[in-house]
């Protein structure tokens, strides 16, 4: 591990950023150049002693984890997230594996979108990776509390609180688009041994993902009309868009309401409600 190096080019990171970069307020009387440490520590979920300690290269190896969630943070390329890595005496992960990081330009697009739009970013097994506040006002809060806690997958075969946000006559045909969009991933990846176990703990969990899983279908996630009932605000008509990062292979999932059915007027009381701790959902 290179902490000198790790500490000056986690520094340079930081300090090439503005608080409104990564949806912070500013706020008066900033004497130095871009984000404070502590407002790093903020969006990574870790103490600012624990953060300083790194870029003053007085502390200890952080984990991937922590490296994951710093990479988030300051907004990485993936060429910067797995310099980060092996600076810090790490490989970098693989591919496919989030490990807290999400796609730096889709970040830029959720923090746009943060206002008015739901979204969030998911890696391509449904791995939820980051939320807007109103996604988690709509949704709940899927990041942060381990693998199985952050699969929307997960959540969805699972959770009969979940299922319950949605209109019951569209429940069926979700499950089988959510599964056929699994398995042209399982293939994408060739079978390793992340999606194969996600299928396998899935499979175990619940009879009606073994039965989706047996009827063989492939496609991948469309356009998706999406039916839910918020215990806040109501019946909310939402079309679910999906966009692909070629680079990072992760999705950006936005909900638009639908034209002449109040859910935009729905949602914007949403907004003035704030987030709350509801089952998650996608």
């Amino acid at each position: 591990m290179d902490r000198e190096a790790l500490g000056d080019f986690l520094r340079s990171r930081r300090e090439r950023l503005r608080p409104e970069d990564v949806g912070l307020v500013p706020g008066p009387r900033r004497r130095t150049p871009g984000l404070r440490r502590d407002e790093v520590a903020l969006l990574a979920a870790m103490s600012t002693d624990y953060y300083e300690r790194i870029e003053q290269a007085r502390g200890p190896q952080p984990s991937p984890a922590m490296l994951g969630a710093i990479a988030r943070a300051l907004r990485l390329t993936r060429d910067e997230r797995d310099h980060v890595y092996l600076l810090a005496g790490h490989q970098p992960p693989p591919a496919h594996v989030a490990l807290g990081y999400a796609d730096p330009g889709l970040m830029t697009i959720l923090d746009a979108l943060a206002p008015t739009v739901p979204a969030m970013v998911t890696d391509d097994l449904e791995g939820v990776v980051a939320q807007n506040a109103l996604g988690v006002a709509l949704l709940g809060r899927l990041t942060g509390h381990g693998e199985q806690s952050s699969s929307f997958l997960w959540h969805w075969f699972t959770d009969d609180r979940y299922r319950r946000l949605y209109a019951e006559n569209d429940r069926d045909e979700l499950s089988r688009g959510y599964v056929a969009d699994l398995r042209a991933a399982v293939a994408r990846r060739g079978s390793d041994a992340e999606s194969l176990a996600l299928v396998a703990a899935l499979s175990e969990a619940s009879e009606e993902f073994r039965a989706v899983w047996a009827l063989q279908e492939v496609r991948t996630k469309r356009v998706t009309r999406k039916v839910l009932d918020h215990e806040q605000v109501g019946r909310l008509e939402l079309e679910c868009d999906v966009v692909v990062s070629p680079p990072s292979g992760q999705h950006l999932v936005l909900f638009r309401p639908q034209p002449g059915t109040g859910t935009a007027e729905r949602l914007a009381l949403l907004a003035v409600l704030g987030t709350q701790e509801l089952a998650p959902a996608e």
